[in-house]
């Protein structure tokens, strides 16, 4: 029985403003073949996947893994257990939010 691969594959996509055709190109693919990955409905083969990364210029594991990843909000800021932890002693979220210039 096979694993779900988990992916990022559309948001590094979207943060370097490449289409699924303009992928599927590049790595000898159809672009269905790679809507079909990043909805998690095909893993794709060992050599896809290199190909991929090769592509984006980025490690395997950045793009593929085997456990769900954490959302990326966790890595850049913490988990969100922590940051309301820290929000609520030093005053409420939208108060420092709104000192981050954020809303």
């Amino acid at each position: 029985m096979s694993e779900q691969v988990h992916n990022r594959l559309a948001v590094i996509r979207a943060e370097r403003s490449v289409s699924r055709k303009q992928l599927a190109e590049a790595v000898g693919a159809h672009y269905q073949t790679i809507g079909h990955i990043e909805r998690g409905q095909y893993n794709p083969s060992l050599d896809l996947a290199l190909r991929i990364a090769e592509y984006f210029e980025l490690p395997v594991e950045v793009l593929f893994a085997l456990r769900p990843f954490r959302p990326l909000s966790d890595e850049l800021y913490g988990p969100a257990d922590r940051r309301d932890s820290a929000d609520s002693s030093t005053g409420s979220s939208a108060d420092n939010r709104a000192d981050r210039g954020t809303r």
